[in-house]
């Protein structure tokens, strides 16, 4: 019987394909799977908390947010914390928020909220907003999220305590949206999952680089310290990604994955919507120092080269009647989202998102870097205008 061989075309493929699959698998287990391994070390009763709870003020944005503060609100409100307060800063709202905000401390004392005034229209107005609820906090603690997110429970503000030890400085919590019905709906959850498994697995392996507004905290000394918002006020976003890029670090930064410390933002209502939301982080994104925004893009080429690479193999060898190439070809791509769909469906649980990825994973997976480009080139199209000061 006449051995198989190889042709140098054909090793030079799964060659290719080998060293491409051990670096995804570098990826997948040793940055993306660290919310998943938190959680498991957080069951096991194997992490480090604090008990004390110490008082903290919660800061919240509205700008024309009257019915989900009717919604949401009460949630972050009646939260099981010993002492904390609520500042909503009512950021020019045309609709009914100044009414529903003033019911609302009636009944509940712990609420306060002001206004930014119109003439501020030389920086970032949620910047301003939020500045002045900072200002405006009695307590050491800050913790903020948004008029249209909910707390998942609670405890989410004993969760978040729970890090506040003394050489803390920033956590970093979860966040997800609310299950929609439709296809955008599961593209943005899909899209949310994954920023979480790379900014969240950055700062487990201690390398924090960014955070999102909707579930975060940091001590108001180190707001004062780098002198809030100054190092990026020309810039109309920025007040959560650059903010902890500038300041978070390794021994400063902890990170918070309980499952009832998300918070989940209602569904999308557009694609435009959307669509703004990543171009609006994108065009502070070329601000990031550090490198782990070019060590996540080496991820996305050596996918998008693996996707490529094994296609050929697979190609090529059916092509030539080469079969084992093909079924080599096949079964590194197959090994590679096993690992893939194996980590990110974990988190998934872990996270009590509603939705799974195992038939749709292959296309988000290819989906998710083409839509950054289409971002990109969108907002390179717009120019820099609608995200610079005016």
């Amino acid at each position: 019987m006449e051995a198989f061989t190889f042709t140098t075309a054909e090793l030079i493929l799964l060659s290719a394909a080998g060293v491409l699959l051990i670096i995804q698998y570098i990826y997948y287990l040793g940055i993306y799977n660290r919310i998943h391994k938190r959680n498991l070390a957080d069951r096991k009763n194997e992490l480090h908390f604090t008990k004390e709870l110490p008082p903290l003020s919660v800061v919240i944005c509205a700008r024309n947010e009257s019915e989900n503060l009717k919604r949401f609100l009460p949630a972050i409100l009646e939260q099981d914390y010993p002492e904390f307060e609520v500042i909503v800063i009512n950021d020019g709202s045309t609709d009914e928020s100044e009414t529903v905000l003033s019911a609302f401390e009636e009944k509940y004392p712990h609420l306060y909220h002001s206004f930014t005034p119109d003439s501020a229209r030389y920086i970032s107005r949620k910047k301003l907003a939020l500045t002045l609820g900072i200002k405006a906090s009695k307590h050491d603690w800050l913790v903020f999220t948004e008029a249209n997110c909910q707390p998942a429970s609670n405890q989410w503000l004993r969760l978040m305590a729970r890090n506040f030890t003394p050489h803390t400085q920033i956590v970093l919590g979860y966040s997800g949206y609310e299950r929609g019905k439709g296809w955008l709906h599961k593209r943005v959850s899909f899209d949310a999952l994954f920023t979480s498994l790379r900014y969240l697995g950055f700062a487990l392996a201690g390398k924090p680089y960014i955070g999102l507004g909707r579930n975060l905290a940091y001590r108001k000394e180190l707001f004062f310290k780098v002198k809030g918002y100054s190092t990026h006020l020309n810039l109309q976003r920025g007040e959560d990604d650059l903010f902890v890029n500038q300041t978070a670090n390794a021994d400063n930064t902890r990170v918070e994955t309980n499952p009832q410390a998300i918070i989940r933002m209602q569904p999308v209502e557009g694609y435009k919507e959307w669509k703004e939301e990543k171009v609006s982080y994108m065009a502070t994104a070329r601000y990031y120092k550090g490198a782990q925004r070019y060590v996540l893009g080496f991820e996305t080429f050596s996918r998008l080269l693996l996707y490529a690479v094994c296609i050929a193999g697979i190609v090529f060898g059916l092509l030539n009647f080469h079969w084992l190439v093909a079924a080599i070809a096949l079964l590194i791509w197959l090994l590679r989202y096993t690992v893939q769909a194996i980590v990110i469906n974990k988190t998934a649980t872990d996270q009590a998102e509603k939705r799974h990825y195992y038939f749709s994973l292959p296309l988000f997976d290819l989906l998710q870097p083409l839509q950054s480009l289409n971002f990109k080139l969108y907002r390179l199209y717009r120019g820099k205008s609608d995200f610079m000061r005016r």
